[in-house]
Order: structure tokens, then sequence, then C-alpha cells
């Protein structure tokens, strides 16, 4: 595996999934793996689990791991090339990404979406123009688009978690006060049907996201008969994508509750976190028995650790 920044960079996900399995049962078993070898974290914007599972990943791994906050300790980058640079950006990324590159063997890059012009933000530059001037392994943190080392730590915990061999798992949109990407919700789907899973998808009219991710996926618009039967239920909010960035639903009738959770077959809850309690899912959900985000988020190590792993063995 050259690079870790959607499903499609990973030539064998069940060869990915055996490796996260052995990191759970061993997580100091490669500590001498990455020895002499370093890793640079580049952060574009807010993180703690992605920030912290990432750097003790590196840890169990022996990669000597630095963290940098771009905006607050470095140069305001320019993305695009060709740009004439008369303005407030004194450096290229072709520059900046190739000199980190010879300091560290990966690169691990975060980079949000501005959720101004879809077509700027799912063309991930930051991501991209890295990958294209480090000369080295480059893994997302999160992009505009895509949030894979979530989407893999889900993965490994629906497969963790589950008591049948193909449980029903709903991706349901819940409320949220802001404007958030759909980056999360792209990557699960993406994650979902690339596994085979049998994955339903439910939302408000007017929350559709990119055809590219919803293609094999169930769309219920009844979040209700969505839940019906269900063994996964997981919650997220994202803006909208046909009218880029807007929230069109500002009810809390798509609150994750006790009561509809009994509509289940006892399902598991899941969410990424950060999580607004009692806008996007209930006390009374969060903090059941079949809340599983504090496993969902312990696992996040775990992923990051395999994708490491297999990184420096490629």
């Amino acid at each position: 595996m050259k690079h870790f920044t959607s499903v499609k960079d990973v030539a064998d996900l069940d060869a990915l999934l055996k490796t996260a399995f052995q990191v759970k049962q061993s997580p100091y078993g490669d500590k001498n793996l990455a020895t002499n070898k370093s890793m640079c974290l580049i952060f574009l914007n807010p993180s703690l689990r992605t920030r912290l599972s990432t750097q003790k990943a590196a840890m169990n791994l022996g990669l000597d791991t630095v963290v940098f906050d771009m905006n607050q300790g470095g140069w305001n980058l320019e993305f695009q090339d060709g740009s004439i640079m008369n303005g407030d950006k004194p450096e290229h990324v072709k520059e900046a990404a190739a000199v980190i590159g010879q300091y560290y063997g990966i690169i691990g890059i975060r980079a949000f979406a501005h959720l101004k012009n879809p077509v700027e933000d799912y063309a991930e530059l930051v991501i991209r123009q890295f990958q294209k001037y480090a000369g080295v392994p480059v893994i997302s943190l999160e992009s505009p688009v895509r949030h894979p080392l979530q989407s893999l730590t889900d993965l490994i915990t629906i497969e963790e978690h589950k008591t049948i061999e193909k449980p029903k798992i709903v991706l349901s949109w819940a409320p949220h006060p802001k404007a958030l990407p759909q980056a999360v919700a792209n990557s699960f789907l993406e994650w979902m049907v690339a596994s085979g899973q049998d994955i339903t998808l439910t939302h408000p009219e007017g929350y559709e996201l990119d055809e590219q991710f919803t293609e094999g996926v169930k769309v219920v618009y009844d979040q209700r008969k969505a839940f019906e039967e269900a063994d996964f239920i997981y919650a997220k909010n994202w803006s909208s994508y046909k009218q880029y960035g807007a929230i069109l639903e500002k009810s809390d009738q798509w609150t994750i509750t006790a009561d509809k959770m009994k509509l289940t077959n006892q399902a598991k809850f899941m969410h990424c976190l950060p999580v607004r309690r009692n806008v996007i899912v209930a006390d009374e959900v969060i903090d059941s028995s079949n809340s599983i985000v504090i496993q969902q988020a312990a696992n996040r190590v775990v992923a990051a650790q395999a994708v490491i792993k297999m990184i420096l063995q490629s």
C-alpha cells in the first residue's frame, strides 16, 4: 500500500482487516518495525481522536512522530499550480511537501472542506498535492471528501460486535446546529459497499450525497422504517451536497432516541465523535449498554496502526 486516502488504495481489504485484528491482539508485537523511521502529521484543522490515536499507533510501532499544526506554526501555503504568488501565501506546496518528504518517511495530513465550492472541495487538492510532490506515502487524516481511518475503524468495530454474518447497518442523518462536511458519511458508505455489507442510508429529502458514494446503497427517507430490524445504527450529520453546505432541516425529528432504537434488533449505536448530546442522540441512547462509541473510538488506534504497518511493510 503506497498511500492511504480511500478504500480504493487498499488492494486487499481482507488482508488489512486481518492485520488490524492481529494488531488488536498484540499491539506491541511490532515495536521494532519502524526503528529509525519517522512520520509527520500535519493538521490544518482541529483533532482529538485522529491526532492522539495516530500518534499512539506510531509509538506502538516504534515510529518517531512529529505533529505540525500548519495554521499555527507554518507558512500560509499556496496549493494551486501556476499561481502568481503576490498575495498572502509565501510558500508553495510544491516546495513545502518536497521538503517535508525529505525529513519524514510518511506524511499524514488533515484538511477539512470549506463548504463553499463542491468542485474545489471534491478535488481534495491539499492531499493530492502532497501526494504529487512529497515523494513519500501520504495518509489521509480526513479530507474534504473522505475520512478513511474513521471508516476502517467503523468496519473493524462492526466486525468485532456483529452477532450474525451479515447484519443490517443503517447510516442515519441527524441534526446539528452547524454545517458539517459529507466526508464521514461518504467514506462510511464507500467502505461498507466495498466490504459487501448490508447498508441502508436514511436522511431527509435534500440531504442526498454525491451519487458516487450511494451506488449500491438502499436509501430510505423514512427514518423509522429504515431502523426496523437494524443491527447497527450509525448516526452522523452532514450538510446538503446539492445545495452545497446548506442546512435544510433544523427539526429535532431526526434525533436518535430510545423510542426509535426500540424499532431495531437491539442495535448497537455508533458515532465517530465528537457528538452533540440531545441533538444528534439522546443521552439515554449514547449512555446505554448498546452504545459502542467508546469501543469504536478505541479502535482508531488499531486502524491507524494497521495502516501504518502495511505501508511500512510495503
